[in-house]
Parts: structure tokens; sequence; C-alpha cells
């Protein structure tokens, strides 16, 4: 038995776990998701980015929080960075806005934006 639900309207189908399209790419994740995805992802919870910058010297893209985490890409000092949570000293986001990788970053290798 498949579940409707309505927001503004449009009738959405509750029919089994969240498919991401390109989860490198695509800021969502079980718990938390970009507020411009909102209609699109359903998740507990949307956040609205806090913009950084890489400090001076760069910083390294993680998979996850872990110590042992797969690095995804090296970030030049200066990149843009939209955080939308922090937990451990370890943010996770977007770099390079719409469309740029996802991750984790120490919060040490970030700072806010002017």
């Amino acid at each position: 038995m498949t579940e409707q639900a309505s927001l503004d309207g449009q009738s959405f189908s509750l029919s089994g776990p969240m498919k991401i399209d390109d989860p490198a790419h695509t800021p969502v994740r079980g718990d938390l998701a970009h507020v411009r995805l909102a209609g699109r992802y359903f998740v507990p919870h949307y956040a609205v980015p806090s913009v950084h910058s890489v400090v001076s010297g760069g910083a390294q893209l993680f998979s996850s929080s872990r110590s042992d985490a797969e690095v995804l890409a090296s970030l030049a000092g200066g990149s843009v960075f939209e955080v939308l949570d922090v937990a451990g000293g370890t943010a996770w986001g977007q770099c390079d806005g719409e469309g740029g990788l996802v991750g984790y970053v120490p919060m040490d290798k970030l700072e806010l934006a002017a």
C-alpha cells in the first residue's frame, strides 16, 4: 500500500527509500538536506547554508568525518564551502555552490566568508 502526501497542492508518494540521482553533487543525507532541495527530497531537517571560505593553504574534502576517510578533492584557499552541519570539529556541506562536490572539511580549515 502506498501512502500519499500533499505539499502545496502537489502529490507525493512514499514508496521506499529515497533515491539520490547524483549523491556526489547533491547535499542530502538521511537526516539533513540543503533547503533548496525541500520538495525534491524528504528528510527530517533542511538547512540554510553558512557560507565559508577555505583558509589559505587549502583543505581536503573527505567522504566522511572519520579520520581514515577517502579524500575526494583538494580545495584551494579561498574556495567557497557551504556548511550545512558541524559535528566533532568537522563541517558537512558543498564546495563551489550548487553542482559542487559534497563532503566533509575540518572546521579549522574554514573561515566565515566576508
